[in-house]
């Protein structure tokens, strides 16, 4: 199985408009980091992972093939603004989209042409399917599981797939999700910076003790903004079995 890493950037991505700082002005690549997706691959079967804004950029350098299926986080527009984008690959059929009721009713009321009785031709065919966490899936030769995390009040989902377990805008966790997290190998979590504490989002040091908690073998480091650092820095104070991920990054599992 292939995960690779779309995006890995906050909802502002960096480099930020406007911003002068060494990071939005580094002509590293992996310090651009865009809206937060992923795809998890095998040869069979491809799922997304979220569907930002920067979905189209993101996907031009992929091989062009059928998505089997997209994976909502959550019914936030840096997670799912890039929807629309998406028609090209209906020439392979309809998208099927899972995502729990609210990010449903997010979708619903943000492409309501996608679903309306006479749809304009050539708009994005979207067949919408609610889930709900602890019910495995299968699409194609993949299981995934959902389970929840709280983006600050917000319950929104993780999503795991056999030893890889992917998380993006999580704050905590209740008690009882940590059960369906047992086994993970590979994590992936969102760390927003090294200070300053977010009401929403976790820091680096609350990303590493959640790693140690779940006791994954490898770990990745998403949804983190310009704040944290560059990325040749950052993993240089980082554990060796904890990176920054970076935009175009994959993984085999």
């Amino acid at each position: 199985m292939r995960l690779t890493f779309l995006g890995t950037g906050t909802s502002c991505g960096v480099p930020v408009i406007g911003c002068q700082c060494e990071v939005c002005q580094s002509t590293d690549p992996r310090d651009k980091r865009t809206r937060c997706s992923a795809l998890v691959e095998t040869d069979e079967t491809r799922l997304l992972i979220d569907c930002g804004p920067d979905f189209r950029q993101q996907i031009l350098p992929q091989p062009f093939r059928k998505i089997d299926g997209i994976l909502i986080t959550h019914a936030h527009y840096d997670h799912m603004g890039g929807m629309d984008d998406i028609r090209p690959y209906c020439q392979f059929g309809a998208i099927n989209v899972y995502a729990d009721p609210t990010a449903c009713k997010g979708m619903l009321e943000m492409l309501p042409y996608c679903f309306a009785e006479h749809r304009y031709p050539g708009v994005p065919a979207i067949g919408l399917h609610e889930i709900l966490p602890h019910e495995p899936l299968h699409i194609g030769d993949i299981e995934i599981v959902p389970f929840v995390v709280m983006h600050s009040k917000l319950p929104i989902l993780g999503y795991r797939f056999g030893k890889l377990t992917y998380i993006t805008d999580m704050k905590t966790i209740n008690e009882g999700e940590i059960r369906y997290l047992e086994g993970t190998e590979l994590l992936v979590v969102n760390a927003l910076r090294f200070d300053k504490p977010h009401h929403a989002h976790q820091l680096v040091d609350d990303a590493i003790a959640f790693a140690r908690r779940v006791g994954a073998k490898q770990t990745y480091l998403i949804h983190s903004c310009h704040d944290i650092g560059r990325h040749e820095v950052v993993n240089h104070k980082l554990p060796s079995d904890i990176q920054l991920a970076f935009d175009g990054q994959t993984v085999i599992f």
